[in-house]
């Protein structure tokens, strides 16, 4: 234990969410989305009808989910490539987003960027992904302290991956919020794969999140393929952060069950690597679960699934009638024309 009375990180494997069946529900139906767009949005780019390139989401539904669902109104959240079941919790329609993957004008950004990394917009909380990874954290971090300057109880959290962990504004911004006690949580989706690079290659230490004992906050190992579990343990964070308790590094284990974007054939990822891990897929195994606990049965699971479906293909549609940007806007709303 160190001076500040922080122990080496804990692992939750399981954690009780108590959540109502309404909650439960709404949970699967926010993961089923996630899971809906990222297949019609992958089939899409392969049919070659994409603009630039995409990533997929699959393996991390229960980590955008889960966290996305554990913050309150007023917080404030910086999700990243992978976060999109976050974006569409707070408030991003899957017509905007889709719309921004065709870089149309009816988009987050006007058609400003043609991918998952232009999304962003402040009236719902969020702060727009800075491609390179972690640089989203010292904004995040800002952020949190500007709560805390104006005594307000809201909390900011972001993602970063495994390989942003290496670099140095990671341990910088976990230092300085440690410092002074920001109300942030910071969740690491340990995917195993930085790109090409497998987390063996990155560090010799068995757990990211057992770097936080050296910051003098808190760390929790946390199995990010459980959505209920994810759910507590960044609703324990937040809860804390928001008291005044500080902030807290998460490390929510999972994997990138596709390559790093849809060029990507992740050749160099064994193949009995996704096979362990394709049995405890994200989604299947919270369906499971309500279905053994009789939370729903197949055929409300089965509509919940539906109406996604009709969602998603009401956002395709929508994003291909939508029109491009008049090239002659192109200076509008940029910092210095």
């Amino acid at each position: 234990m160190d001076t500040n009375g922080h122990s080496p990180s804990r692992i939750v494997d399981k954690a009780s969410a108590d959540l109502t069946r309404d909650q439960l529900l709404e949970l699967y139906y926010w993961m089923a989305l996630t899971r809906t767009f990222d297949e019609r949005m992958l089939a899409y780019w392969k049919q070659g009808r994409g603009v630039g390139g995409t990533y997929s989401q699959r393996g991390h539904e229960a980590i955008s989910v889960g966290a996305g669902y554990a913050l309150g109104p007023d917080d404030i959240v910086a999700p990243m490539h992978r976060d999109l079941g976050t974006y569409l919790l707070r408030g991003l329609t899957p017509r905007r987003i889709f719309a921004s993957l065709l870089g149309k004008e009816t988009s987050v950004n006007r058609g400003r960027d043609s991918n998952l990394h232009g999304l962003g917009d402040l009236d719902l909380g969020i702060v727009g992904f800075i491609s390179h990874l972690p640089l989203s954290l010292p904004v995040t971090v800002g952020v949190a302290m500007s709560f805390k300057l104006r005594k307000e109880a809201r909390v900011a959290l972001t993602f970063t991956g495994d390989g942003s962990s290496s670099a140095g504004v990671w341990y910088e911004s976990l230092n300085l919020a440690a410092l002074y006690n920001a109300p942030v949580v910071v969740v690491v989706e340990n995917n195993q794969y930085a790109y090409s690079t497998p987390v063996a290659a990155q560090t010799r230490a068995e757990h990211i999140a057992d770097r936080a004992i050296g910051f003098g906050m808190l760390g929790v190992i946390v199995d990010g393929n459980d959505v209920e579990t994810v759910y507590a343990v960044v609703k324990e964070a937040v809860d804390r952060a928001r008291a005044g308790g500080g902030p807290t590094l998460i490390e929510a284990k999972t994997m990138r069950m596709r390559g790093h974007a849809i060029h990507d054939g992740a050749e160099y990822v064994p193949a009995d690597l996704l096979a362990a891990w394709e049995a405890r897929d994200p989604v299947a195994q919270f369906q499971d679960r309500l279905l053994h606990d009789g939370v729903a049965d197949e055929t409300e699971l089965d509509e919940i699934r539906q109406r996604t479906q009709i969602e998603v293909e009401d956002a395709i549609q929508y994003a291909e009638q939508s029109p491009l940007p008049d090239p002659n806007t192109i200076t509008d709303g940029i910092y210095a024309p």
